[in-house]
């Protein structure tokens, strides 16, 4: 394993040059390693889970669902805080910041940003309640890949360019985490969800997130900076698989089931006319034969 470690960093600093110091040695970095094997049994589980489930009772997790979607409620809103004061400490450039002239707010942004690849690790829980709970629709090659290539994409971005123009993607996801999360785990709760109304707008927040972030991200590539150029242009392409995917999603979510919902109501109109018809058709038989019986 040791050698295996030694031979991919080595193939690592040829491709993408020498990584950042400051996080020499953290948790989960030194390595890839790691992040392949989780990455490979999140796909495994993914895979094998809905099969092993099949012939089972699907798991009802309201409980540990509540405190799970609290808890990423809260870790979401924490890095959502430290990134804008992080930004706002370093007299962080929107056009263009590269990674080391922010000073200490640099190694603030570097720890928080940590904890937003880390967050990516704990996210494929989302996955594995979809399968104990058989919701199995919901597991969708959208779902599947952002999931999947968030963690591998933040190991490199925390071992080469773990802070300035880096932060700003992760801090408007982290503000959408958080009206996501909450989401989930109210919905959990079977009386709150008559008071739920926000869903689509979710996914309409995630929609403006990704135009913002290629937005910003193409700032750096018209005004550059020290930030490495390759990185902006991995971030807008990465942003406009997700722009294609997630906008797919909505209009099969959204917009058909609203075409579906208008044809119900017009099925369902017709229907009420014809029971109220096939009524009355059966109260004059029945008084007919009332008649018949008393003759």
């Amino acid at each position: 394993m040791e050698l295996m470690d030694k031979t991919i960093n080595s193939y690592f600093d040829v491709w993408l040059g020498p990584r950042d110091p400051r996080v020499k040695g953290w948790l989960l970095l030194e390595n890839y390693t790691p992040t392949f094997i989780f990455s490979v049994l999140y796909l495994l589980i993914v895979w094998l889970g809905p099969k092993y489930m099949r012939n089972k009772q699907p798991f009802s997790c309201r409980g540990i669902l509540v405190v799970y979607n609290l808890g990423l409620t809260l870790l979401s809103l924490y890095m959502f805080y430290e990134l804008v004061t992080g930004v706002l400490e370093g007299g962080y450039n929107f056009f263009c910041q590269d990674t080391h002239s922010g000073g200490e707010a640099d190694m603030k942004i570097i720890r928080v940003l940590w904890w937003y690849y880390f967050s990516k690790l704990i996210e494929f829980m989302d996955t594995f309640f979809f399968i104990l709970r058989k919701n199995n629709h919901q597991i969708t090659v959208l779902h599947v890949y952002h999931h999947a290539t968030m963690l591998n994409i933040w190991w490199f971005v925390m071992n080469w360019v773990p802070c300035g123009h880096s932060y700003f993607g992760a801090t408007l996801n982290s503000f959408i985490h958080v009206l996501m999360y909450s989401y989930y785990g109210l919905s959990a709760v079977p009386a709150m969800r008559p008071y739920l109304w926000w869903k689509k707008y979710i996914t309409q927040g995630q929609l403006i997130q990704f135009v913002l972030t290629i937005f910003q991200t193409s700032c750096g590539v018209v005004w550059p900076c020290a930030f490495p150029q390759g990185w902006l242009y991995f971030q807008i392409s990465y942003m406009i698989s997700l722009i294609i995917l997630f906008t797919n999603f909505y209009i099969q979510t959204y917009n058909k089931k609203a075409s579906s919902r208008r044809k119900e109501y017009q099925n369902g109109s017709t229907a009420i006319a014809n029971g109220h018809t096939n009524s009355f058709s059966s109260l004059e038989n029945n008084v007919k034969q009332r008649k018949q019986r008393k003759d």
